[in-house]
């Protein structure tokens, strides 16, 4: 089995993470539980910030915060050093709430409404990443109203795509996101910024996917883009500052996963920024990337108790726990792949292949096919890995299931970072219209 930071098996033959043993925590705080390796987040924080710094460029390493969004995890971003991209006032009013310095913060979203708008105004946040043309206009003039300049970046598409070992330079017009570089887009958002009185163009932003394990794309968005800012310099006279090349890293989930060492992701982008940028006599400059599921991702395990379980001969067993789709939606929306073990006998010999179903009324939720394991029996636990990024942050009610707590562990100690959802907590904001309150059959 593959384990993950500061997992290992004990002597009791339990797993444990960050000293804790896991079946202690399911006393403690119930399942399905989500374990955050506090160690291992604070590690990949650290090797992104090392690995700037190696490169000798200006850099903000912005924690995604959509990945996984909680009061605690805002405090370790903002202690190793982070900036955090937000995308939605909740997200914001989570950062806030934590404490989280705000001009270190910068808002991303390709439909940000004046309420968002004017409470990042407010707060002061450090930079926007404009999306379309009618939020120029917008942004402009609510912070006019406010007597603000702000910062921005425009996201653009710089025409490649990449996801894990495949990238393509494509024109990548159908994009619900940013301006395109190829059909004149980008530069005509340049233009209107810069005649709008209340924005300070620093940049541009661009993203090329998600969950990537080679550099090339990353490569070849560093030379469009760079293309694209000398351009810009000689038409139009602006000289970016800024340029953010988004996330995108990858992780292991399961056997076959290939990611590779963040230094080295970043050794190739900052390599390409300053070959590009001094090749063409340009001011070298600040390098922003924005890392969610590479510095959550696999320091996040789900724990699970076992209950019934189904055999269909010839087919295949079932065992079902005590969570699925509404703790993990992600098997059910991109089919992604797990690797679990039982978490209370991890040194007992294989015996079985099984499925793991969720408890939803619906056929779909599945949360692993074809898992090999010992005979599971009701009342053990499954420990499913990788659950950090996208697990608690898509997490929902359906079938009015509460969601689960959230626990912190670093060196023997759990600290509970997020309460598991109480039944008052599923019916707080429900009211009963007064028309509904007294039946029309009663006499």
């Amino acid at each position: 089995m593959y384990l993950h930071g500061t997992s290992k098996i004990n002597a009791n033959g339990h797993l444990e993470i960050g000293g804790c043993d896991v079946a202690d925590l399911a006393n403690q705080y119930g399942t399905p539980l989500y374990i955050v390796d506090e160690a291992l987040v604070r590690q990949r924080a650290s090797e992104y910030i090392e690995a700037f710094k190696a490169s000798g460029l200006k850099f903000q390493v912005a924690y995604a915060s959509k990945a996984f969004s909680v009061m605690a995890m805002c405090a370790i971003a903002e202690q190793e050093g982070l900036s955090l991209d937000v995308v939605s006032d909740g997200e914001l009013y989570t950062a806030m709430q934590a404490g989280f310095p705000a001009e270190r913060i910068h808002f991303h979203g390709n439909n940000k409404t004046p309420e968002e708008i004017n409470m990042a105004l407010e707060a002061g946040i450090g930079c926007f990443v404009v999306d379309n043309f009618m939020e120029l206009q917008l942004l402009n003039a609510l912070a006019g109203d406010k007597g603000k300049k702000v910062n921005i970046l425009l996201r653009i598409t710089p025409g490649v795509e990449a996801h894990t070992h495949d990238y393509i330079s494509t024109g990548q017009q159908d994009s619900k996101f940013g301006f395109d570089l190829g059909n004149g887009a980008a530069k005509q958002a340049i233009q209107e910024a810069l005649a709008l009185p209340n924005l300070i163009v620093l940049g541009v932003h661009s993203h090329i996917g998600s969950q990537i394990f080679e550099v090339e794309g990353f490569r070849m968005a560093v030379d469009k883009v760079a293309d694209f800012a000398v351009a810009i310099r000689n038409e139009l006279g602006l000289t970016f500052k800024v340029i953010n090349l988004g996330g995108g890293f990858g992780i292991r989930y399961v056997e076959g996963d290939t990611p590779l060492p963040i230094s080295e992701y970043v050794a190739a982008i900052t390599g390409a920024i300053i070959t590009n940028f001094t090749n063409a006599e340009f001011p070298l400059p600040e390098i922003w990337v924005e890392p969610g599921r590479s510095m959550v991702g696999d320091a996040g395990t789900t724990l699970y108790t076992v209950g019934t379980s189904k055999h269909i001969p010839g087919v295949r067993k079932y065992i079902a726990v005590d969570g699925g789709m509404t703790d993990n939606p992600r098997p059910a929306l991109y089919q992604s792949k797990y690797e679990a073990i039982l978490a209370n006998r991890a040194n007992d010999a294989i015996e079985e292949t099984v499925s793991v179903a969720g408890k939803c009324c619906e056929s779909g939720d599945m949360l692993i096919w074809d898992l090999e394991l010992p005979k599971a029996e009701n009342g053990d636990l499954l420990a499913v890995f990788c659950t950090g990024a996208y697990n608690y942050a898509m997490a929902s009610n359906y079938n009015r299931i509460r969601r689960p707590a959230v626990v912190f562990v670093k060196d023997g100690q759990a600290d509970l970072a997020v309460k598991r959802e109480s039944l008052d907590n599923i019916v707080c904001n429900d009211v009963i219209p007064a028309r509904l309150q007294k039946s029309p059959l009663a006499k």
